[in-house]
């Protein structure tokens, strides 16, 4: 996919009304400090456009980046920071929630899950959220630099059976470090724009 043009078109936050585009939207969904920003930076081929931070929690809003005047990135506030404290967690639960449910223009939900962790009960709600809206997750293993190749396998089955991913459904490794997976994820990304 080659990316002319990147734009942050609209930021919404809890009072904010969602807007109702025409383009297709593709969301990216992923606990505090999985990589969310990097990933969607490399799909975007810009170095620091989403804000990547070292403190979990940073994307509180909904960010809306139009790609090539063609779809909308979306990206959704990171979930499960344990130092946010209930009010706020509850705050992100509520917009992604809205999101899921009021989005017409949504093709797809990626779902970022830490390579070399089992997922957190926050992903599992986070999965259940997406396939209760009627979308089948896409499944991207971040961080995937991380750990030996030989183990690879053997964790994407762990994941795959922690969330009882259903037969068929689409599992990416990536690594924000090398880029390794970024040319499968963007060739489906392109794919499901058309």
């Amino acid at each position: 996919m080659v990316i002319k043009s990147v734009n942050l078109e609209c930021v919404c936050g809890v009072t904010s009304t969602l807007p109702k585009n025409q383009l297709p939207e593709i969301a990216f969904a992923g606990k505090s400090n999985v990589g969310k920003s990097s990933l969607i930076n490399a799909v975007m081929n810009r170095k620091a456009y989403a804000r990547t931070s070292q403190t979990p929690g940073k994307t509180q809003t909904i960010n809306y980046y139009n790609i090539n005047d063609a779809f909308y990135l979306v990206d959704l506030p990171g979930y499960g920071y344990a130092k946010a404290g209930k009010e706020v967690a509850q705050t992100w639960g509520k917009l992604i929630e809205d999101y899921l449910y009021q989005s017409e223009a949504l093709r797809q939900v990626f779902l970022l899950i830490d390579i070399r962790h089992e997922p957190s009960d926050n992903d599992k709600m986070m999965y259940d959220w997406v396939r209760a809206r009627g979308y089948e997750p896409v499944i991207i293993l971040t961080k995937s630099d991380k750990i030996k190749r030989s183990q690879l396998n053997k964790q994407i089955s762990v994941i795959k059976n922690s969330l009882k991913l259903t037969e068929g459904t689409l599992v990416f490794t990536f690594s924000a470090l090398n880029k390794d997976g970024k040319e499968a994820i963007t060739d489906y990304i392109e794919e499901i724009i058309k």
